[in-house]
């Protein structure tokens, strides 16, 4: 059975398949850098390549995606090109042909965009495509992405388009809105279409992640607690996530199999969190699944948005507390005077924290967060990522020790 394809995407054996993409395409490929990797070991990996191309019309920059897989490819790998290496068979896409986000081509182009708005009725008046402003704001092939619209009309607004896979939407659909009947600050959902597109109109406030640095404190960590716990009983009858922690050893493998001088480090912290928290019941709260600075707006000293609910379900508290604490707690490229705000807000917030859960959980989880994160400097080929993993992995580790003994 042939790999994973982690070593052909990654390596430089693609360049001859991503040329033959782009030549079947019309094209010749000029030059290429890898982009993006998502890689489930033993099972499948998908990348994407940041190229310049040479098509009839002139050059271009474009992103080529290409699919992986051990075993057969899959009905959705058939609305890409398929190509061969010899070995295996794999699925390529031209950006924004992404074969699992039937709806990016619509959300990638101005006047395909105008034209959903202006069917669905979303803004006062109609629009023109010179009226939009399209931003991505993230993209993970295959899984989902959000495009930022910016209407400028004599009512400007500011929209997000949520571009998601067909066996998620109606499930992220109805999370939104059971919160918004709820009271909890959802984004309201001002469109969904038939090519899974979630129009969702902006929240107010300011991200908190941009507030932690302004003057004073975004809001007191009693707030986020109450909006935690402000979630529905419902959401607690949703299919559960897994937390963080229950896959602390496989993000510890990743991470060794690129930095092994880490690896006794990270085989120490995987066996502490998971006998810390080794028969601990899975919990019934009501949760977020993906709680930290990036997902809040705050305005006044008050939460009054929550963003990304898609991972919302049953699970325990700890895990939502400890989510933001491990992103707090890797913040890159802080200024020093950036840094010591936030190490003094920790030292105000985690202990308001532990009176609300049990603080050893609390700091196991918050480590086992962290080493989840440290996993992305190495997807995301910053040009750091070795430094940024070395810090995280300690940061990890400062957490374990506070509450185990060697």
């Amino acid at each position: 059975m042939p790999d994973d394809g982690l070593g052909l995407l990654t390596g430089p054996n693609v360049e001859p398949l991503l040329r033959a993409a782009v030549e079947h395409r019309g094209g010749r490929l000029v030059d290429w850098s890898l982009d993006h990797v998502d890689a489930t070991p033993h099972q499948s990996t998908t990348a994407t390549y940041a190229a310049t191309v040479e098509w009839p019309h002139g050059r271009r920059s474009e992103l080529l995606g290409v699919s992986a897989r051990t075993g057969d490819l899959t009905p959705a790998d058939a609305r890409a090109e398929i190509f061969a290496d010899g070995q295996r068979r794999v699925a390529v896409w031209l950006y924004p042909d992404d074969p699992d986000l039937l709806g990016l081509p619509t959300a990638a182009f101005p006047e395909r965009m105008a034209e959903v708005l202006n069917t669905g009725g979303v803004l006062p008046g109609p629009v023109a495509a010179d009226d939009l402003t399209l931003t991505m704001v993230g993209y993970r092939p295959r899984r989902r992405a959000v495009v930022r619209v910016e209407v400028a009309t004599d009512a400007p607004e500011v929209l997000y388009v949520k571009v998601l896979r067909e066996r998620v939407f109606a499930d992220i659909h109805s999370k939104h809105i059971m919160l918004r009947q709820a009271g909890v600050p959802a984004p309201e959902v001002a469109l969904a279409t038939a090519d899974h597109l979630l129009v969702l109109r902006a929240l107010p406030g300011m991200p908190m992640a941009r507030a932690l640095f302004e003057p004073g404190d975004p809001c007191p960590p009693e707030a986020l607690i109450d909006t935690l716990d402000a979630m529905p009983a419902a959401v607690a009858a949703l299919e559960r996530r897994p937390p963080w922690a229950d896959a602390v050893g496989h993000y510890a493998t990743v991470i060794s199999a690129t930095m092994p001088e880490l690896a006794d480090e990270l085989g120490w912290l995987a066996e502490r969190i998971g006998s810390g928290l080794a028969g601990m019941p899975p919990g019934d709260e009501p949760t977020h699944g993906d709680f930290h600075e990036g997902q809040l707006h705050v305005a006044d000293g008050r939460v009054v948005g929550v963003l990304d609910v898609d991972t919302i379900g049953p699970g325990r508290r700890a895990d939502d507390l400890a989510c933001l604490i491990g992103h707090l707690s890797t913040i890159q490229r802080m200024t020093p005077g950036q840094e010591e705000k936030i190490r003094d807000l920790l030292a105000r917030w985690v202990p308001v924290f532990d009176r609300r859960v049990d603080p050893v959980e609390l700091r196991l989880r918050a480590a086992a967060v962290v080493i989840s994160l440290a996993t992305g400097p190495y997807r995301s080929q910053d040009v750091d990522w070795r430094q940024q993993t070395v810090t995280m992995v300690r940061s990890a580790g400062a957490l374990v020790r506070q509450v185990t003994t060697a």
